[in-house]
């Protein structure tokens, strides 16, 4: 900006119309007149300035950054993970500091959006047909089956296990939130045993069916099936997909063979392996845990049944499909990035 005030001013422009054109006032292209004209180019560059000056230079804080997105476990040092005071001292050790605040790291780190005391974990797909059955998945979703779009009689239904849902009774009565008060749980509790809430979800009507059981196995998730299969419009119907992960109590080619020996009309489809979050039903299942099952404070196993049970029939009374919008271009995204972080287990 400088030098086009400069340079407009060498063509002959007048100070009101350099101003205009620079956008500045004209009291600023004045100045940078006067400089050039006293001390020419170098009175472009910034005058001395009052204050102390500079402690660190911009390489040293690029280093500190650098720090930060190493692990610790790769410079020796006994940590999971870096604070800004284990930075700040980690700086001094390395000797690119003389000395540093946990302030001054903190602040350079926020600059740049660095967070190194925060973690987020992951599972990297170790089955080798990934691809291939979660997009068979995904492709039940758009209401597709080996290419071709599901019909009327079709429908898909996701179902697994939330198995352990604990009856805990608390040592004192939960009292309820008030002014300025939030509600309030006792911390000390007796416990009263643990259930398992099995579930099915209809993806495109956003229907729930669910039981109670005392633990999971091959005969209770058989009785969740039969539930679903003998009601209507599944009971009739052409084709019932159902997709499940890789638990015990439907797992491998046996599990598929033994639900379309009872039902006919209805096809296992498995997740591939640690990929439950491709399952619908896990959605419900976090509404359960935040809604219902969190604080949790029953009497005893009946009042955690009654109360499933009572919420299930209160959320299908405005049951609608979640707004799934995951897809196979999302999926085709995700292998592709992380193969740049590794190899990608291949089919044998």
């Amino acid at each position: 900006m400088r030098a086009r005030i400069v340079l407009a001013a060498a063509e002959g422009a007048s100070n009101t119309a350099i101003a205009a054109g620079q956008r500045v006032h004209v009291d600023t292209v004045r100045k940078w007149r006067v400089r050039f004209l006293r001390r020419r180019l170098d009175g472009l560059a910034d005058a001395p300035r009052s204050g102390r000056p500079r402690r660190f230079t911009d390489v040293q804080a690029a280093q500190v950054k650098a720090l930060a997105c190493e692990l610790p476990a790769e410079r020796g040092v006994p940590l999971s993970r870096w604070s800004a005071d284990d930075l700040a001292g980690e700086a001094v050790a390395a000797g690119v500091v003389a000395d540093i605040s946990a302030a001054t790291v903190a602040r350079w780190l926020a600059a740049d959006a660095i967070k190194p005391w925060r973690h987020r974990s992951w599972i990297f797909p170790r089955d080798p047909d990934f691809a291939a059955k979660a997009s068979t998945v995904l492709d039940l979703y758009a209401r597709r089956w080996d290419g071709h779009p599901l019909g009327e009689g079709d429908h898909v239904i996701s179902a697994d296990e939330k198995t352990s849902v604990q009856a805990r009774c608390r040592c004192h009565p939960t009292l309820p939130p008030g002014r300025s008060r939030l509600m309030r749980v006792e911390h000390e509790y007796e416990r009263g045993g643990a259930l398992a809430y099995l579930a099915a979800l209809d993806v495109h009507h956003g229907k729930v069916f669910s039981r109670c059981e005392p633990s999971t196995g091959l005969a209770p998730f058989a009785r969740l099936v039969e539930q679903v299969m003998t009601s209507e419009p599944y009971a009739s119907a052409e084709r019932v997909f159902w997709i499940v992960d890789n638990g015990s109590s439907h797992r491998g080619q046996a599990s598929i063979d033994r639900l379309s020996d009872t039902w006919p009309t209805a096809r296992l489809v498995h997740l591939p392996i640690h990929a439950s979050w491709l399952n619908q039903i896990e959605i419900y299942f976090s509404i359960v845990q935040r809604k219902v099952v969190t604080p949790n404070d029953f009497y005893d196993l009946d009042d955690v049944a009654d109360r499933l049970v009572a919420f299930q029939e209160h959320y299908n009374l405005g049951a609608r499909p979640f707004n799934w919008r995951y897809t196979k271009k999302d999926l085709d995204s995700l292998l592709k990035r992380l193969a740049s972080h590794g190899t990608l287990p291949t089919a044998a």
